[in-house]
């Protein structure tokens, strides 16, 4: 009978449990109540773990994350993608430009004879070019030197091929004198990548190429004096481009510990980048420095060696305290780990706890880290900008999407990223705000253009017209999608809107292939001269949305006669065995991009070698000269047309099949606003919104969660 009763006890005792728990465990709306302390904290979460928390060592996004909170960078992008000021509080830009005369032999008719001559010579010609002469600023004579240098060059054989080593070139050093002749140093008030073409004029277009330069560069060894012929525009430069950039910094900026910040942190922050120890992935972002130089306490100054306009976003990398890193430091660091002598001698930034404990400047401070579980930031109450609004960060790693998504639901995540298939349903959900952005991504189908099949631009276009893309962006990303035309990010000024998508139109791209002499067989498939119009489709795999664009594209390609055999593999074989060799007919790929209009890794000619960026193979001379002239142009606005006409360029190309820029869907609770303090002292509650990039989190400092839903008043 007991045993009968107790049966019959347990599930009532359950149930019980059950309903007291359903009243008593705080549901999403009332996550806080009990645990105040839950309102001033924000927890996201992340599919991977940190890895290291040092703004010039890492390379992975969770660890960026996390340095992005902790680290200020001299500047950064403002909420319309324009650059602003952050630890440097101004920065200006300028020239300098040296020209090269030969004095004992002028070129030309009625040239100065001397070098004093020039300076007024040259502001009398150029008369007739006010805005020229406007930007010059101050003119000066440099006068001759002689520099002792040394260079690394090939060791060539006898027949002259270069020597190898191991798959690479074998190098040797050369001594030599530089004897450099007296120069003209003009300093302008803007970087003009033209401003030496009047002297081209006045000397010829090969006036760079005629200098004697064998008079004024010799070597120690004279049997050496013809390794370095090839190297002559590199030891002499005969008309050179300096760009200079000097930022005044930000004054009573503090690190974590109290320390100030000033121009020797900045200063040190670029060695640590430039240092090969240390193995920076930002070293070919400060590659083009040429000096630094601290001008006081709060001001820098960097000299580039050649035009290249994108070098001033790299200064919106964190800076590192120069106190806790120095090679004093270090070095103490190593001698407290009791480590011998040889490790001791070997250690450097990499091996430092700092990449596990950092210290910046940011508006969180660094308190803990368990590995696979958890990163935690505490509010910065000292905080230069004035301090966030939130007084814990906190990114928990959940690597299942279905957690994330249950723990977003049960108010253990403030955060979720929401499938496309889930879009719909939660956008209308009240409890939650949600906002689907176009960010930086897109997604496009690669032809290797070496391949005689897809050597034709018309070629190319056909294929792009007989798919449906906007039925792609329908049933595979549920209308979380929009379509691109060209290689910039949609989002930012560099893409051109005005050039139109590639019509679905399979009947008009079966006539460009019948045209061309592709006719179909009595198989159904298109055939020229006996081979059948046949090729290979692969992505990777890990990627559904890819993987159902494989099927998609065939099934479309087959309808118009086009055999197309699709495959799947793993990234690192997708890689090592088709990409990087160049081995592969067309794949499905995507860019990550940036806000620069720099593309000369993706589609300059000279990119497209093994383990290259443009390994598509595009080819173009006018694309050339676009791409080198972009990434030399300092305004703007001519950044902007000559991008535009890019753009124009490869979508008519078509090396790609452009697709669509994914949008990126994220949930977050509608108790979440933006605190804008008013004049007068009070509270404006403001609903989060996405800025031009796609960021909903670059008002993060200002984010709040109040205890109920607020009600916001109309604009």
């Amino acid at each position: 009978m007991t045993t009968k009763r107790l049966f019959i006890l347990l599930p009532l005792l359950l149930i019980g449990v059950l309903i007291q728990s359903f009243f008593w465990v705080p549901t999403y709306d009332k996550q806080a109540t009990g645990n105040p302390e839950r309102l001033i904290k924000f927890i996201e979460s992340s599919g991977g773990d940190a890895r290291m928390l040092n703004p010039i060592l890492h390379a992975d996004s969770s660890s960026g994350q996390i340095v992005d909170k902790i680290f200020d960078g001299l500047l950064d992008f403002d909420d319309q993608l324009n650059l602003r000021p952050r630890l440097a509080e101004s920065w200006i830009q300028y020239e300098e430009t040296y020209l090269t005369l030969i004095p004992s032999k002028p070129t030309g008719k009625n040239l100065p004879t001397r070098l004093e001559g020039w300076i007024p010579y040259i502001q009398n010609k150029m008369k007739a070019s006010p805005q020229w002469r406007k930007n010059i600023q101050s003119i000066e004579i440099i006068p001759a030197s002689t520099h002792e240098e040394s260079l690394e060059v090939p060791v060539v054989n006898e027949k002259g091929a270069i020597v190898k080593e191991n798959g690479r070139p074998k190098m040797q050093t050369v001594n030599y004198s530089l004897h450099r002749p007296p120069r003209l140093k003009f300093t302008l008030k803007q970087v003009d990548q033209y401003f030496f073409d009047p002297f081209l004029e006045i000397f010829g277009k090969d006036y760079v190429n005629r200098f004697p330069y064998e008079r004024y560069v010799t070597a120690k060894n004279p049997t050496q004096n013809a390794l370095l012929k090839n190297h002559y525009a590199e030891i002499l430069k005969v008309m050179e481009h300096n760009p200079v950039l000097v930022f005044q910094l930000r004054k009573g900026v503090r690190f974590h510990d109290g320390h100030e910040f000033d121009s020797g942190d900045v200063l040190f922050t670029y060695q640590s980048i430039m240092n090969p120890r240390n193995a920076s992935p930002r070293t070919s972002d400060y590659e083009p420095v040429k000096s630094a130089e601290v001008l006081g306490k709060y001001k820098i100054k960097f000299v580039y060696k050649r035009l290249f306009s994108p070098a001033i976003n790299a200064w919106a990398m964190g800076m590192l305290p120069e106190h806790l890193l120095n090679a004093e430091a270090l070095q103490g660091e190593a001698r407290n780990r009791n480590l011998n002598d040889e490790q001791i001698k070997n250690f450097n930034m990499r091996d430092s706890d700092f990449n596990r404990k950092p210290m910046g400047t940011g508006a969180f401070i660094f308190r803990e880290w368990k590995g696979d579980q958890f990163v935690r930031l505490l509010r910065n109450e000292d905080y230069w900008e004035g301090s966030p609004e939130y007084g814990e960060y906190v990114m928990r790693i959940i690597t299942e999407p279905l957690t994330q998504e249950m723990e977003f639901y049960s108010g253990a995540a403030d955060n979720y990223g929401a499938l496309p298939h889930q879009v719909a349903r939660l956008r209308t959900d009240p409890k939650y705000q949600s906002f689907s952005t176009v960010g930086f991504f897109y997604s496009y189908i690669g032809y290797n253009l070496r391949k005689p099949l897809f050597q034709s631009s018309d070629v190319r276009r056909a294929l792009g017209m007989a798919i449906d893309v906007e039925q792609i962006i329908k049933y595979v990303l549920y209308n979380e999608g929009e379509r691109v035309t060209g290689p910039y990010p949609k989002i930012t000024d560099w893409y051109d809107y005005k050039v139109p998508p590639i019509p679905y139109d399979p009947e008009g791209a079966l006539h460009i292939l019948n045209k061309m002499g592709w006719k179909k067989n009595g198989d159904g498939w298109l055939e020229k001269n006996g081979r059948v119009f046949e090729f290979n489709l692969i992505t990777n795999s890990g990627n559904p949305v890819r993987k159902s664009i494989l099927s998609i594209v065939q099934n479309y390609w087959r309808r118009i006669g086009i055999k197309c055999n699709t495959q799947v593999f793993e990234w690192a074989v997708f890689l090592k065995d088709f990409v990087n060799p160049l081995k592969f007919d067309a794949l499905v790929l995507g860019w990550s991009m940036g806000t620069d209009p720099d593309l000369f890794q993706l589609w300059h000619s000279s990119q497209t070698g093994p383990r290259q960026l443009n390994f598509v193979g595009y080819k173009n001379p006018e694309a050339d000269r676009l791409i080198v002239t972009i990434r030399q142009e300092y305004n703007k606005v001519k950044q902007i047309q000559l991008t535009r006409k890019l753009h124009k360029l490869i979508a008519r190309d078509q090396p790609y099949t452009f697709l669509f820029v994914r949008k990126a869907t994220r949930l977050l609770d509608k108790k979440i606003v933006i605190v804008e303090r008013l004049p007068d002292g009070s509270e404006k509650f403001v609903k989060i919104y996405p800025v031009k990039g796609g960021d909903i989190k670059y008002y993060f400092n200002k984010w709040r969660k109040l205890t109920s839903v607020p009600q916001f008043s109309p604009g």
